[in-house]
This record gives C-alpha cells, sequence and structure tokens, in this order.
C-alpha cells in the first residue's frame, strides 16, 4: 500500500460534514453511510460520510482519497461503527489485498465516480483492468464483517 492521501479542501470538508450529519440522522444520499472509527492517538470516536457498496452480499467501504485517517483509524481498530447513530452497528471489518481490489474498484468507479472524480488515484470508469490495479495498492478497501 502506498501513503497516497489526497486532502479534501475547505469546500468539500463543508459539503462532507453536511452530508456526514444527515447520515448520521438516517438519511442516505446514494447510498451514502454515516461511518465512526475510533481514533489511534486519541481513542475518540471521529465520524465521516462513505459510501457503502454491497456486492454478492458482502458490504465494501472503499477510501477513494487513499490512505485517509478514517482508514488508518480502521486499519488499527479492526472494527468500525455504521449506520445513524441511533441504530448504529458495530462492525468488525478486513482489509481486502491489493490483488483482489480491482473488480470492487471497477464496481466503485461505475457507481460513484461522479461524486469522487479526480480523487480516486487518476482512475476512472473507463480505465483498463491493468491501470485499477496499478492504482490498487492506494486506495484502501475492507470488507465489513456480516
Amino acid at each position: 500500500m502506498t501513503a497516497r492521501y489526497d486532502e479534501p479542501n475547505l469546500i468539500a470538508k463543508a459539503g462532507n460534514a453536511v452530508i456526514r450529519r444527515l447520515a448520521e440522522a438516517g438519511v442516505s444520499i446514494m447510498g451514502s453511510r454515516a461511518l465512526r472509527v475510533r481514533g489511534r492517538t486519541s481513542g475518540q470516536m471521529r465520524g465521516v460520510v462513505i459510501n457503502l457498496m454491497t456486492i454478492d452480499g458482502v458490504d465494501y467501504l472503499v477510501s477513494p482519497r487513499g490512505n485517509t485517517q478514517w482508514a488508518r483509524n480502521a486499519r488499527a481498530a479492526g472494527e468500525v461503527e455504521i449506520g445513524p447513530r441511533r441504530r448504529a452497528r458495530r462492525v468488525a471489518i478486513t482489509e481486502v489485498p491489493d490483488d483482489r481490489k480491482a473488480p470492487l474498484l471497477k464496481k466503485y468507479l461505475d457507481r460513484w465516480f461522479w461524486e469522487v472524480k479526480g480523487h480516486v488515484g487518476g482512475l476512472t470508469p473507463s480505465s483498463t483492468p491493468e491501470e485499477i490495479a496499478l492504482a490498487a495498492p492506494s486506495i484502501p478497501v475492507f470488507a465489513l464483517a456480516r
């Protein structure tokens, strides 16, 4: 895995904060969900909005901006809380190996490229499997336990 992290600008942070508050209240916009994860240093729960992707009955989290704080925290904690605050569920996660990410990333790009364009390692929905495989190490993907 590489250390790529495409940090959001102030406008993106403000927009994400609004979407996160809606997701925490139970309002999903195009698959958005509230995610909370315990901070590695502070131990405090940190919130972010993510797009939950389900493929063949397995839920996946993708960090298109790379090795973000939430991805590093999730990796360290081994679990996340997902869903609205009043109905959040704690779920164990496992990181998907780089060699298994390409088909998952292709589906993610097909669904959410309009939202993450420019922040997903230079990939587009028309990227070749080889291009996706080359970028995969810079995009953390986690599978949620059932």
